[in-house]
């Protein structure tokens, strides 16, 4: 019997130390001292970036309209011009001969026809007079009439020459930069030929896409609706913002099946000619999320693709809690639900706490809460 005294004793010893340990840790516990933030609603406003491509107004490829030589190049890649400038010049010899040809056949058919006009009054005469019959009449009025379409399939001809020949002085169609020039003089080119490109990038579209859930958010909430009239930013693929604003002019009319998002279009104006056809950038939309909840980022944690926060009850006692979240903005989440307002949640050390842990809150003014986010 005295044998089992000292397990006994060592037993006993044991679950007091344990004990002792479990009350020193849940004090432990007890006594860790978290900044705690208190959830309010507030006007938020909310930059959303989308990266854009920009286009010129009009971007038109100038190709030749006739087969020659490329005879003179007036213009110089990169360089404006205006509505009508002579660029190229193709050599007209050609051209110049077939409208010769053509004027010549014009008269060669006016003079047919006015001599078959002659004819036809002189036949009238005599059948007038009954010397010969009708039918010499009807057979001279058809020789007219094919004389009389002979000067109309001449007329035609000489206007087609005339447009060859005009096709060899190539203008520009409104004011714009000139592209690159691939051809150089003497080159011979055929129909269909590219000879450059002309943009008018007076103005410039700015193309982006909105998604599904964010468009219909943008057509639902009345400052965003009225944001399409309001002017928005550009910023450049360096970084630096655009100093002229833009405004949303129109969307396309379906959404994309494939990637879920819809097109929407901006213009610039343009006067400095600095934005160039085929230049990326970033639309940066602006608007105000009324009666917002803010959760700063590192207040936040995630499990399986999902965010949590711990609230802190009046107790005390912390909670895991689950949220969805509609926008990000710098480094905080604007709450979508599972977040009350005027709920307590830790502003940080989330890693350093558990599920059910009491700690000891210290909460956070709105100024030091500036003074944290920094």
């Amino acid at each position: 019997m005295r044998s089992f005294l000292p397990l006994v004793y060592f037993l006993v010893i044991f679950f007091m130390s344990c004990k002792d340990k479990n009350n020193g840790q849940q004090n432990q516990n007890e006594n860790t001292e978290l900044p705690v933030l208190a959830i309010q609603k507030k006007d938020t406003l909310l930059l959303t970036e989308y990266v854009s491509e920009i286009q010129a107004v009009r971007n038109v490829e100038i190709r030749a309209r006739v087969h020659g030589f490329l005879e003179n190049i007036f213009v110089d890649e990169g360089k404006e011009v205006k509505k009508g400038q002579l660029l190229f010049q193709i050599n007209d010899l050609e051209y110049v001969t077939e409208v010769a040809k053509a004027k010549a056949n014009v008269s060669n058919a006016v003079a047919e026809a006015k001599a078959a006009e002659l004819e036809v009054d002189r036949i009238k005469m005599l059948v007038d007079k009954k010397v010969i019959s009708s039918t010499e009449f009807e057979l001279a009025s058809a020789k007219l009439r094919a004389a009389k379409a002979k000067v109309e399939e001449a007329n035609a001809e000489l206007a087609s020459a005339q447009n060859k020949l005009s096709f060899t002085s190539i203008k520009s169609p409104f004011d714009g930069v000139i592209d690159r020039i691939p051809l150089k003089i003497g080159s011979l080119i055929d129909p269909g030929a590219l000879l450059t490109t002309i943009s008018d990038i007076h103005d410039v579209f700015a193309y982006f896409h909105v998604s599904e859930s964010e468009y219909l958010r943008f057509r639902k909430d009345k400052s965003n609706a009225s944001s399409r009239e309001e002017a928005i930013q550009l910023v450049l693929s360096d970084g630096t913002e655009y100093p002229q604003r833009g405004r949303i002019e129109t969307m396309d009319g379906e959404i994309n099946e494939n990637t879920g998002a819809i097109a929407f279009r901006a213009r610039f104006p343009n006067p400095s000619k600095l934005l160039k056809h085929g230049a990326s950038g970033k639309i940066r939309l602006t608007s105000v999320v009324k009666d917002a909840m803010l959760i700063p980022q590192k207040s936040v944690f995630e499990i399986q693709d999902k965010n949590y926060v711990f609230v802190v009850g009046n107790d005390n006692i912390v909670k895991m809690r689950g949220f969805t979240y509609r926008n990000r903005v710098a480094d905080f989440y604007i709450v979508e639900q599972g977040i009350q307002p005027g709920e307590r949640i830790v502003y940080e050390g989330v890693k350093n706490i558990r599920d059910g842990m009491k700690i000891s809150p210290r909460m956070i003014t709105e100024a030091n809460f500036i003074a944290y986010s920094k």
